[in-house]
């Protein structure tokens, strides 16, 4: 039987809309569109380079808990209201994903929350053994 778990993040969304930050099918890893809110204290910068380095800390961590890295992205998407915000946040995505080259796909839409300047969602592969989550500091 193929392994199915979900991972949460805390953030009040999921509870509210019915939803988790990612969820584990077997293999693969699919983590639910995240915006550059910090769970944690439920704030989200004005600045869009800023939302986008908190929407890739929130997938590191559930990439982390599902055993899996940044190097096991296969497909990103990136969503954005205003495509002048896209460029600036191209820095900040080559850190990431610049050497792992995903497949990769902009959106211009509207988002669930008007303080929403970027969301990215993205499905990674698990590696064969699983790599152990660091612990924390």
């Amino acid at each position: 039987m193929t392994e199915r778990r979900v991972i949460l993040s805390g953030s009040t969304f999921e509870e509210e809309i019915g939803y988790a930050r990612a969820v584990i099918d077997g293999d693969w890893v699919h983590v639910s569109g995240t915006t550059g809110f910090d769970y944690a204290t439920m704030t989200i910068s004005d600045d869009v380079v800023e939302q986008a380095e908190q929407c890739l800390r929130n997938i590191e961590s559930a990439l982390a808990e599902a055993g899996c890295s940044f190097a096991d992205v296969v497909r990103v998407r990136y969503l954005v209201p205003d495509r002048e915000d896209f460029q600036p946040c191209w820095p900040t995505l080559r850190r990431r994903f610049g050497d792992i080259r995903p497949a990769a796909t902009m959106l211009v839409c509207g988002l669930a929350d008007p303080r929403m300047k970027f969301e990215i969602e993205v499905y990674a592969r698990r590696p064969a053994a699983p790599r152990p989550v660091p612990a924390e500091p």
